[in-house]
């Protein structure tokens, strides 16, 4: 217990009280105690992903607020918060949704819900406000149009196809595991059955149009790829970093799945309340419309009008009215787990040699 708290920590100590709520506080008062805070450090929020880098510039010239980040993955996030604990170098992280409730579990998250709160959906967040999306990803086909000319716009035209289609390594991206639980949402399978999905790319492996290739824009640039299945963010980047002509973006009609990243606030945070600033800030219209920027679509979307030139890097919203988030957050933590040795048993003995 520290034995001396200033009054300028006091009131910040205050506004960090488990029930905080920007409805209920008094923002100009959480921002004088984050000011007075000085500086925010984050953990997995780099400047070139999802744009955080205007959200950071703004933070900074708007609030003064100094500002650190070091890069790393959503578990390795939380494994930080729990190690350092009391001794705390960051106040804020952003982590995949599944790791949202991993942290409560834990201990290691506070609660703020910003001013934005109800225009979040309730699957995208904790009722206690201690985590909540402020962007999604939904599993689309990237698709190289000078390679494929019968571009496909589900599941079932893929399978009809005769191009090589690329998912990646189910065994360690995130990415690709979700991809194998798109098409079993679209096939009639959920969280706890990966029969139907595991059967449709065995399919593929048989017929020698299941690809090994990592769909990553290093492989796609060289042509490599045909038709890759990416988070929608991804694919949408790489389409305008190669060439917007050349590639096509789409959600599978059929079905597809949400997910996104949300904000942990450190539990033990030295600078609380800049924490909870910055995650007012990114549910802000402003802070939205920076993830948009960066192709993330932002949680709040469908009430935001976005400037033309940002909009035209997000698919519309009539694209996603086939795709849905985790119904069974529990039991697809399970499968997933599974889903190395399934994929091998199911999908790669059937590659073609």
């Amino acid at each position: 217990m520290k034995a001396f708290i200033s009054s300028v920590v006091a009131s910040a100590v205050l506004l960090a009280l488990p029930a905080a709520h920007a409805a209920d506080n008094d923002l100009a008062a959480l921002e004088k105690a984050a000011r007075a805070e000085g500086q925010v450090n984050s953990v997995g929020m780099p400047d070139s992903w999802a744009n955080w880098k205007d959200t950071w510039n703004y933070i900074n010239s708007k609030y003064g607020l100094k500002h650190s980040d070091t890069d790393m993955s959503s578990a390795q996030e939380l494994a930080k918060f729990d190690a350092e604990k009391e001794n705390a170098s960051a106040d804020i992280g952003d982590v995949g949704a599944a790791f949202g409730p991993v942290a409560v579990t834990k201990g290691l998250a506070q609660p703020y819900k910003p001013t934005h709160w109800d225009q979040i959906p309730s699957w995208a967040k904790d009722s206690e406000g201690n985590w909540m999306l402020a962007y999604t990803g939904t599993i689309a086909f990237l698709i190289d149009k000078q390679q494929v000319k019968d571009a496909p716009h589900s599941w079932a035209d893929l399978k009809k196809g005769k191009y090589v289609v690329t998912i990646g390594d189910v065994g360690v991206a995130a990415q690709a595991a979700n991809g194998v639980l798109a098409a079993n949402y679209a096939l009639g399978g959920d969280e706890k059955n990966l029969k139907p999905a595991l059967n449709f790319f065995g399919e593929l492996a048989k017929e020698g149009r299941l690809g090994v290739t990592d769909p990553v824009i290093a492989n796609i640039e060289k042509g490599e790829i045909q038709v890759a299945v990416v988070w929608d963010f991804n694919g949408l980047n790489y389409r305008d970093q190669i060439d917007k002509n050349r590639y096509e973006v789409v959600i599978p009609s059929d079905g597809s799945v949400i997910s996104g990243y949300t904000t942990i606030i450190n539990k033990y945070a030295k600078h609380p309340n800049a924490a909870k600033l910055t995650r007012e800030y990114i549910l802000s219209d402003e802070g939205q419309t920076n993830l948009a920027k960066g192709y993330a679509r932002p949680i709040r979307a469908e009430h935001l009008t976005l400037p033309a030139d940002v909009q035209a890097k997000l698919l519309p919203q009539s694209e996603y009215k086939n795709a849905r988030p985790i119904k069974d957050q529990a039991a697809w933590d399970k499968t997933s787990k599974m889903l190395p040795r399934l994929w091998q048993e199911n999908v790669i003995i059937n590659m073609k040699q």
